[in-house]
């Protein structure tokens, strides 16, 4: 898809990956709507000409109202970038369930209410896209964040249902799994502390701004997967071929074994 003048809807658009991507897509000509619960975040983040709505999109009428202005502003929305996402560091076993819940509504519920009230607009044009930022959690369960990998895996299966129900309707989804990015999730996380020896995985991460350009090329060829940086398909590859001995790595990581 050709990016330039298009119209680009980015959820969690404050900080990290929806910033970068807000900073990204504008210098390829798009034209952006962004929101986040921080407006001042939002604002840095903006580029001149940007609409900047702050809302908590767990919320139906914060949703309404995101998807009402961006239509009223600028009569299109063309991409759909469901970012806004959080997590737990905390074993599944001892979670408070309103937690897990918050878990699912913001991780998963959140994007599939912004498609449904985004891809009627998109249908009747014949044309737009999806683009659901999950982890690479979607693809190998990471158990120091496993309640949070089952909400990326259930949006991993809903990315490509919905490719599969609107590919007559012109619209299109792509996937994105990023695997250790700098960003501010381990600050932002509601609980926790991650394993004392994941932070060795700190020297293979990539910024953010690797992480939009990704995005960016991804949407740009109409990718069906992205997995940033390439090389987290050998770990996915490595967990079908020989889930033994990732299980056993990662039970080490984790402080179980």
């Amino acid at each position: 898809m050709r990016i330039d003048g298009k119209v680009v809807l980015i959820t969690g658009a404050s900080e990290g990956i929806g910033a970068a991507c807000a900073r990204e897509f504008a210098s390829s000509g798009a034209r952006l709507s962004l929101t986040a619960r921080s407006e001042d975040g939002l604002h840095r983040a903006a580029a001149p000409g940007s609409l900047v709505t702050g809302a908590d999109i767990t919320n139906d009428h914060a949703r309404r109202r995101v998807v009402q202005r961006t239509l009223e502003h600028f009569g299109a929305i063309d991409i759909l970038i469901n970012n806004a996402g959080a997590g737990i560091y905390q074993p599944s076993w001892e979670m408070p369930m309103d937690e897990a819940r918050y878990l699912m509504e913001l991780n998963f519920f959140a994007p599939l209410a912004m498609t449904q009230l985004v891809v009627p607009h998109m249908r009747a044009r014949r044309s737009g896209m999806l683009v659901n930022v999950g982890s690479i959690g979607g693809k190998v369960v990471l158990p120091w964040l496993t309640v949070y990998s089952v909400t990326k895996s259930a949006l991993g299966a809903l990315t490509e249902g919905q490719r599969i129900e609107l590919m007559r309707d012109g619209v299109r989804t792509m996937l994105v799994c990023p695997g250790y990015v700098k960003t501010g999730f381990q600050k932002n996380v509601r609980a926790g502390q991650p394993p004392e020896k994941l932070q060795e995985a700190r020297r293979f991460a990539i910024t953010p701004e690797q992480c939009a350009e990704a995005i960016r090329r991804g949407v740009e060829r109409d990718a069906r997967t992205i997995v940033t940086p390439r090389s987290g398909w050998l770990f996915v590859l490595a967990m079908r071929l020989f889930p033994s001995i990732v299980e056993s790595r990662m039970a080490s990581i984790n402080g179980t074994a």
